[in-house]
């Protein structure tokens, strides 16, 4: 068993109000709440600080908690929500982020179930193999190495793992990316170490790379990877994704 929290903040250096813009005519954070009520979690809660999500996450039809404005990350939010709600220690939280509505729901329960099957672990992510050289290359496109038992070692917006004989002059060639992972942004949290994790500092190479996962890393916790059942859909940073989302829905905005 398992819940899903969605963070969801109305602002967005990139693209403002991004979780109510309207694809086929529902706000965004619709088709992320449906996506997660369908992916058999036992409860489901938005996170937010803005009253306007609020009010589009109860159109949907789910539980909304309002938390503080301060948070800076998503993680901070969903331990705010697990403390106030008094989750149980063991208990399994999935992060959705607001801005995934093409995550396919089977993720979410797999994530969840990579993390009950290891006990030890604090957090559970999935990983799916690059596909081509730019996208190893491309620095948003987080990397990750893991070791023979699938615990993570390593994540990077660098090119990683680097073929250091297939680079020649320091430039891949066309299967250099053979073998390397692509990070997919979804992770199951067992509720001690998310509240651990919200309360733990910045780690120099979490602040030299912009991922917070390497907070955990850097103080001893363990992440468990395993590569995604599917591969998941577009993400929404920008105008262009949104765009891209909306011609896959029909080209209704």
């Amino acid at each position: 068993m398992f819940r899903v929290v969605i963070p969801a903040r109305f602002d967005s250096a990139r693209l403002p109000g991004k979780v109510l813009l309207p694809i086929s005519g529902r706000p965004m954070l619709h088709w992320v709440c449906e996506r997660a009520l369908a992916s058999g979690a036992m409860q489901v809660v938005v996170a937010t600080d803005d009253e306007r999500v609020r009010a589009a996450a109860a159109q949907a039809g789910v539980e909304c908690v309002m938390t503080a404005a301060t948070h800076v990350s998503g993680t901070d939010r969903i331990a705010e929500v697990a403390a106030g709600l008094n989750w149980r220690p063991a208990d399994i939280v999935v992060n959705l982020q607001g801005d995934e509505p093409m995550m396919p729901p089977t993720l979410l329960g797999q994530v969840a179930r990579v993390l009950q099957d290891y006990p030890d672990a604090d957090i559970a992510t999935l990983a799916t193999p690059i596909e081509s050289a730019a996208e190893f290359l491309d620095p948003n496109a987080v990397k990750v190495v893991m070791a023979q038992d699938g615990r993570a070692l390593l994540f990077s917006r660098a090119p990683i793992p680097w073929d250091r004989d297939g680079a020649s002059h320091g430039i891949p060639g066309p299967e250099s990316h053979g073998g390397a992972l692509r990070h997919i942004g979804l992770y199951a949290y067992r509720v001690r170490s998310l509240l651990r994790l919200s309360q733990l500092p910045p780690a120099p190479l979490e602040l030299r790379e912009k991922l917070e996962q390497l907070r955990a890393l850097a103080n001893g916790m363990q992440i468990r990877v395993a590569i995604a059942a599917e591969r998941p859909g577009v993400d929404v940073n920008t105008a262009a994704d949104l765009e891209r989302i909306r011609l896959l829905q029909g080209g209704k905005s």
